[in-house]
């Protein structure tokens, strides 16, 4: 299933109370507006450490759901992530935290989605836990949940929605 043979819109009127919706605090920044793909999940709070390193793997279409707890001091991904993200075949990135570099970013075909931008880069101190469940405005994702991503929002899913 190609990104743009889906909308958000459509998959959360067919499907229900069978999906969950993230409100739309999300913005894009990516140059990709649609992507879809299985989660790889990140904890981590201020501190990008692991993000770059999950972005330097092959992303194997993947979205990257990163929960940085929503915090406003400090971006978690940029310019370079992005372009490492891009590159290595991740389908998008979401970070529940803050971006910098938006014209890098949206320079790249990658989708991402933030809650806004800032400045300040994260600090370096290698702490971040995958693979576990994250939770966003009270929805639970957890690795391998399937994530499906438009300028309408985001909708997840426990598995592959047959669209």
């Amino acid at each position: 299933m190609g990104a743009a043979l889906f909308a958000t819109t459509d998959i959360a009127d067919d499907y229900g109370d069978a999906v969950y919706v993230l409100a739309s605090t999300f913005q894009n920044f990516g140059g990709a507006k649609r992507f879809c793909g299985p989660a790889k999940t990140l904890l981590a709070f201020e501190d990008n450490t692991k993000v770059r390193a999950a972005v330097e793997t092959d992303g194997d279409g993947r979205v990257l759901v990163v929960d940085g707890g929503a915090s406003k001091r400090c971006a978690l991904f940029g310019g370079n992530l992005a372009k490492l993200a891009a590159g290595n075949g991740w389908a998008g990135v979401i970070i529940n935290g803050y971006v910098r570099d938006t014209a890098e970013l949206a320079a790249e075909t990658v989708g991402i989605k933030a809650l806004g931008v800032h400045p300040r880069k994260s600090q370096k101190r290698n702490l971040g836990i995958y693979d576990v469940p994250v939770k966003f405005e009270d929805i639970r994702i957890y690795p391998g949940d399937w994530i499906y991503a438009d300028e309408d929002g985001i909708i997840v899913s426990p598995s592959k929605l047959d669209l």
